[in-house]
């Protein structure tokens, strides 16, 4: 699709959760380059009007920035106000909150904070917003999922656990809302280089990618299948793993990778 169809096709405005840094910053740079307006959001009030105000000069869109924590139970309520005015054309989920470390070691606090923002942070998000753009019988959805959620991955249990949900969330929805005009994609995205995956992991790993890459080739898909691997040798490891080899043995190389006995 071409850059300028992206408001025609799906509606003015963007919203992206978690868009303070990384890839959902990438995805608000490449969206306001199609001409969409865009509507940021994050925790960190600083970091999202310092990108606001860069992509505001670099794009010539208007862009508006909303500090919100999605896992909060009054989150749907908060985000309301902000998007009365407008007509949201693209929802982007890429919030997420990830822990490495064994399961039973694990403060209950850090797995609850992994189900608030990667599980309940989206069905509020889309709860919220997808009425008005199924009523219009336009829009896009994108979710960011991992390849981590295709098999188990010691090590990330809980967070790989909850971005299954969010593949499954995906197809889903993919099915249920493209005879209403709106185009859904899960992202099952490997390693990306980003602020957030260095500070997690300290380490880059095999097929890691730049956050730029990853929006591309995600928007890239809207319309043409439910669910997208970003990244040539990503995908040859989502085939082999998902097709080749034995559960047992896919298993098994996940903990390889994340140093699990």
């Amino acid at each position: 699709m071409a850059a300028s169809d992206y408001v025609t096709r799906y509606g003015k405005w963007a919203v992206i959760a978690g868009a303070s840094e990384g890839l959902g910053a990438a995805f608000a740079a490449q969206l306001g380059e199609r001409g969409m307006d865009l509507l940021l959001l994050a925790r960190r009030e600083a970091a999202l009007a310092e990108l606001a105000q860069r992509l505001r000069r670099q794009t010539g869109v208007e862009v508006r920035h909303l500090a919100l924590d999605l896992a909060h139970p009054a989150a749907a309520e908060t985000l309301a106000p902000a998007v009365a005015d407008i007509e949201v054309g693209m929802l982007v989920y890429n919030a997420a909150a990830s822990q490495m470390g064994r399961f039973v070691t694990m403060e209950q606090d850090a797995l609850e904070r992994m189900v608030q923002v990667n599980v309940r942070g989206p069905l509020t998000f889309l709860h919220a917003l997808l009425p008005p753009m199924h009523a219009r019988g336009r829009g896009a959805v994108v979710l960011m999922s991992s390849l981590a959620g295709m098999q188990g991955s010691p090590g990330i249990a809980a967070y790989a656990a909850t971005k299954a949900f969010n593949t499954i969330l995906g197809e889903s929805l993919w099915h249920e809302l493209r005879a209403h005009g709106i185009d859904v994609v899960a992202s099952c995205a490997g390693a990306i280089r980003t602020p957030g995956y260095l500070r997690t992991y300290g380490k880059e790993a095999p097929g890691i990618l730049p956050p730029e890459a990853v929006a591309r080739q995600t928007l890239a898909a809207l319309g043409k299948r439910p669910r997208v691997v970003p990244g040539l040798l990503n995908r040859v490891v989502a085939q082999v793993s998902g097709r080749l080899l034995s559960r047992k043995t896919a298993i098994n190389l996940m903990a390889g990778s994340s140093n699990m006995p």
